[in-house]
């Protein structure tokens, strides 16, 4: 019999649902996410797929409240609008949704892409999130990027003249940088009159076209250790500076701008994941499930069409919950609380390691809250592995 401390934690989190996307037009040197260049794609062959999956999940979640939807790739925007269109329509049949459901779309700012908006907004898109990376032309040729700053904004104007909401991601501590570059790029950014910010430090990830030249010796100028930190120093303060406030490690928004679909991940809500390669967490039956699908856009497209496109499903249990739960909530500037996990993991926190990491001004402890300050947020892992060792 399930733990009843357990059986129902999701809700304090939500529950959203991830549609990857896997396809892009070129691959960008840095990324390691599931995306692939393809020629040519059968959309409508992809569309009943996914159709397929949601059925099938939506068997599994009955009557759950839908918070979010998200569209994450690859890239999202090269998908036809009557596609995206079609897949809210079944995804409005299959759950009751929130009143103010966030419907989010990762968009590459080129012209192709901007062409479509309307119809995304038609056909039930609310929020954009673009991925500028940079805004100097130099930069984004070296990042792999196929648009212009110029072309960039064009999008970007477009979007905001489409959509309530428009986010942009961009990447520092890039090659040849310098701190007054990024200060001067940043605060360009700040002052488009964004809502949402996601500004992440570059990270060379193996199997990458970066990390094989990293490998050899071959990828240059990247910053050191000291110069990343200040530029993520300068980061906090511009944003504050613009009324974006760090809410996430790597996120800044308006009070009542942040992401609505990643607060459900970084709260340890339920999410469902539809596409190749989509991770998925969702409590059945009083057991909370990591589910992973084929990875290989073929082989999940083969897969769903046979009624599954999952690889891979495996029960949790409540060490890993707890420790998952750190692990995401302690991103968030409002922390975690301490009743929660140990409800999940069966017992407190030690006591005497939390103090340490107070002393040496790392957490903080208030009303039951546990948070990372600042200075934590820089060293998360090594907090981590600190409070949850045994």
């Amino acid at each position: 019999m399930a733990e009843a401390s357990t059986y129902d934690d999701w809700r304090n989190g939500g529950f959203g649902l991830y549609i990857h996307w896997p396809f892009c037009q070129a691959k960008c040197p840095y990324c390691d996410f599931n995306s692939h260049v393809a020629r040519e794609i059968d959309q409508k062959r992809w569309l009943a797929a996914y159709l397929s999956e949601l059925d099938r999940v939506a068997g599994e979640t009955p009557g759950r409240v839908l918070n979010t939807v998200f569209f994450g790739g690859g890239t999202p925007s090269l998908m036809d609008p009557d596609i995206v269109a079609a897949i809210l329509e079944r995804v409005r049949r299959l759950w009751p949704t929130s009143n103010d459901m966030e419907v989010t779309l990762e968009a590459n700012p080129g012209s192709v892409e901007a062409g479509r908006f309307a119809g995304y907004r038609d056909g039930g898109v609310n929020r954009v999130s673009m991925g500028f990376q940079a805004l100097n032309d130099r930069d984004l040729k070296r990042l792999g990027r196929i648009h212009s700053v110029a072309e960039g904004l064009r999008a970007f104007d477009i979007a905001r003249d489409t959509f309530d909401r428009v986010s942009f991601d961009l990447i520092y501590a890039r090659q040849d940088q310098t701190l007054s570059e990024w200060r001067a790029e940043l605060k360009t950014a700040t002052a488009l009159a964004l809502d949402h910010l996601s500004l992440y430090q570059l990270t060379i990830e193996e199997g990458t076209a970066f990390g094989d030249r990293y490998a050899i010796g071959k990828l240059r100028g990247l910053p050191d250790d000291d110069l990343a930190a200040d530029m993520y120093e300068a980061t906090h303060e511009i944003c504050a500076a613009a009324g974006l406030n760090a809410y996430e490690v790597s996120n800044y928004a308006e009070t009542g701008s942040e992401s609505r679909h990643n607060l459900i991940y970084w709260r340890y809500g339920d999410y469902a994941g539809v596409g190749p390669g989509a991770h998925g967490r969702l409590t059945l039956g009083g057991q909370r499930r990591a589910i992973e699908n084929w990875k290989n856009p073929a082989k999940w497209l083969q897969q769903a069409e046979a009624g599954n496109g999952e690889s891979l499903r495996e029960t949790i249990d409540r060490q890993g919950q707890a420790a998952e739960f750190l692990l995401m909530g302690l991103r968030l500037s409002e922390g975690v609380d301490l009743g929660r996990f140990e409800a999940l993991a069966g017992h407190a926190l030690a006591g005497k390691r939390l103090e340490q990491l107070r002393e040496m001004g790392l957490v903080s402890v208030e009303k039951q809250r546990l948070r990372a300050e600042p200075s934590g947020r820089m060293v998360l892992n090594a907090i981590l592995a600190e409070l949850l060792v045994d």
